[in-house]
C-alpha cells in the first residue's frame, strides 16, 4: 500500500487501481502509463512540483501529453514566477520517487492546481505512488483529496 492508496481508502472515495510492468528504459513515465493501460494520453495526468518565487512549493497536475505552463501555474497561485523544483526537493517533500509522484498522500501538503481539461473526464488517472501503478478516480475526488483548484495550466 502506498500513502496515495491509503489516502483514497481513508476518504472512502470510489477508485480503481491499475498496475502495469514499468519499463526502466521508457522515455516518458506518463506516456508509458497511457500506452500500457490503453487509455488516451489526455486522460492520464502527471504530477509536477514547482517553486513559486523561490519561496514556496506547489503542485501542478497536467495531462501527460502536455507541458506545464510555468507562467500559468504562477498566475493561478498568485506568484510572479514558477520554476521546476529539483528532483531532490520533489522526492524529499512528497515522499515519492520521480515517475511515481502522486498528488495524493504526499508527506507535506502543497498548494495544488489541476488543469481544467481534467473536468472533461468522468475519471482520470494519476500515479498511485510508484512507477507502474496508477489510480483512477473522478476529477472532483482528486480535487477534494488534494485540496486542489482547477486552472488553465497546460502550455
Amino acid at each position: 500500500m502506498t500513502p496515495a492508496i491509503n489516502s483514497a481508502r481513508h476518504a472512502g472515495i470510489a477508485f480503481q487501481l491499475h498496475e502495469y510492468h514499468h519499463d526502466a528504459d521508457a522515455s516518458s513515465y506518463g506516456l508509458e502509463a497511457a500506452e500500457k493501460l490503453g487509455v488516451a494520453a489526455e486522460q492520464v495526468f502527471k504530477t509536477l512540483v514547482v517553486s513559486l518565487d523561490g519561496k514556496q512549493l506547489a503542485v501542478g497536475i497536467v495531462p501527460v501529453n502536455c507541458q506545464l505552463g510555468l507562467k500559468r501555474i504562477a498566475k493561478a497561485a498568485g506568484a510572479k514566477k514558477a520554476t521546476m523544483a529539483s528532483p531532490e526537493i520533489v522526492e524529499r517533500t512528497t515522499g515519492y520517487v520521480l515517475g511515481g509522484v502522486s498528488p495524493l498522500g504526499q508527506k507535506k501538503r502543497l498548494p495544488t492546481f489541476i488543469d481544467v481539461s481534467a473536468q472533461q473526464w468522468s475519471t482520470l488517472y494519476v500515479s498511485a505512488g510508484r512507477r507502474g501503478l496508477e489510480i483512477e478516480l473522478s476529477p472532483e475526488d482528486l480535487a477534494a483529496l488534494s485540496q486542489g483548484q482547477f486552472a488553465a495550466l497546460s502550455a
